[in-house]
């Protein structure tokens, strides 16, 4: 079903209290702001210990943008106590010093900042220092800038752990089926539609629907029932709408069955978020970057949260951009990071599935 390899080092189980190292994204956007309203919410709650990775002079920035009275403590390594109330824990990567770019503008300085934080935090995750990563929004253009080649976090992510299967799964959580989260997979990623749709066939329809049946298992789903979303109006009309669903999504479909797993679909796209949502499904496969944002987004844009699902490490993250339009003004809500956060918290005991699973680069 996987494409397996043998096992990397052993990680140490998650600690009682975890430890995640969060980034703040890029220092201009409004990353140090939402991290350092959530951290401040989290500290001496006993939640975990996140730790910030990043040039502290953008921290101490973001925390007054704030408006917040906390203090900045800096750390030699990420092995420290847990911080009481107020205070939150940075490791200093000292890329920018005290020489900041203004907010809201495209930086190659600042995409910088965001490589080296994402890196030392990567390590951090590979070496067993921390139990996970939690990561703030960058800005691609300035990652370009700074010389990265990669299209987004997931792919630098992918290098820097050595591994070809990262992809996203997006977590809904609804409060109307209490303990049922749905999980949104992509078959295709950063394309354009005209793209993403020649992208669809059914081999790679099909090797998504295995990994993410084993994402859901990963996660703690040990039957997992996934949905395949259709792509034409009313699932295509027996092909008077389009026929990638006579010619690619059943098929696929019908493979995956044969392999014993419990896939469903394809579903008309108009009705199966709603029908995972409401706990018929525990996952859905959408085909396009848009066709599972935009459910996810509408229904509960600060709840919903990405997970990397392929690499050796634990990484949640927020599933908007840079907001260089209100970075620094104070206004900007921190709901989506504190929701990463806690889901990062909440995944912490799969960590030792996620490295057998995904750990053998």
């Amino acid at each position: 079903m996987s494409d397996h390899r043998e096992p990397g080092p052993p990680v140490p189980e998650p600690r009682p209290t975890p430890v995640l190292a969060v980034t703040m994204g890029d220092p201009t956007g409004i990353g140090p702001e939402i991290t350092a309203r959530t951290l401040a919410e989290v500290a001496g709650t006993g939640t975990a210990h996140g730790i910030v990775v990043g040039d502290a002079a953008a921290l101490r920035r973001g925390a007054r943008a704030a408006g917040l009275d906390v203090e900045i403590r800096p750390v030699a390594d990420l092995a420290g106590r847990e911080p009481g109330a107020g205070v939150i824990d940075v490791l200093d990567t000292g890329v920018l010093g005290e020489d900041l770019p203004p907010w809201g503008v495209v930086d190659a300085r600042a995409g910088r900042a965001a490589v080296v934080a994402i890196e030392t935090a990567t390590r951090a995750a590979l070496d067993g220092a921390v139990d996970g990563i939690v990561t703030g929004p960058i800005n691609k253009e300035a990652v370009w800038q700074a010389g990265s080649t990669h299209l987004g976090h997931t792919e630098m992510l992918g290098a820097l752990t050595g591994v070809t299967r990262q992809d996203t799964m997006f977590v809904v959580r609804n409060t109307a089926v209490p303990g049922h989260h749905l999980r949104i997979f992509f078959t295709t990623r950063h394309a354009s539609l005209r793209v993403a749709l020649d992208q669809v066939t059914r081999d790679r329809v099909l090797h998504a629907i295995r990994e993410a049946t084993t994402a859901l298992r990963v996660f703690g789903l040990d039957a997992p029932r996934l949905a395949v979303a259709a792509i034409n109006p009313h699932g295509g009309e027996g092909g008077a709408f389009g026929d990638e669903e006579i010619v690619h999504l059943r098929p696929a479909c019908e493979a995956a069955r044969a392999e014993g797993l419990d896939v469903t679909g394809p579903v008309p796209a108009d009705s199966v978020f709603h029908q995972g949502l409401v706990g018929r499904f525990d996952g859905v496969l959408s085909h396009f970057h848009d066709q599972g944002h935009i459910p996810a987004k509408t229904y509960d844009f600060d709840g919903t949260i990405s997970v990397t699902i392929g690499l050796p490490i634990l990484r949640t993250s927020v599933d908007h951009g840079t907001a260089f339009d209100i970075a620094g003004s104070g206004t900007a809500d921190h709901a989506t990071m504190r929701s990463a956060f806690l889901a990062a918290v909440e995944y912490s005991p799969w960590v030792p599935r996620i490295r057998a699973e995904y750990g053998r680069g």
